[in-house]
């Protein structure tokens, strides 16, 4: 329970500093916002690579920013590289299915 509500504190300040003006990465796909994530208590699982099996970075919340970089598919899954918080900030591997156009 501690890891999950760091986890939530960190993307809540990484989300925070996201929310200035910072430029895309090159060649990424663009900003994208977490969502659909069922349960108010749940969290979308960033992952160190593209699939369940890798560990969880952090978790976060409906509504937080990310950076899309690339997507692929793996299994039937798609996921994609994310940057939270532009360039330089947390990256890791969320799924495509939870992530929307802003």
């Amino acid at each position: 329970m501690r890891g999950l509500t760091f986890s939530f504190l960190v993307a809540v300040s990484l989300t925070a500093c996201s929310s200035s003006a910072v430029d895309a990465p090159l060649g990424g796909l663009g900003r994208y916002q977490v969502a659909g994530v069922e349960d108010d208590d749940d969290m979308l699982k960033m992952r160190a690579g593209p699939g369940t099996g890798y560990i969880i970075v952090l978790g976060m919340p409906n509504g937080t920013s990310v950076w899309v970089d690339s997507c692929e598919p793996s299994g039937n899954t798609s996921w994609c590289k994310v940057t939270l918080g532009g360039p330089g900030g947390v990256s890791g591997y969320v799924s495509k299915a939870y992530l929307k156009a802003v």
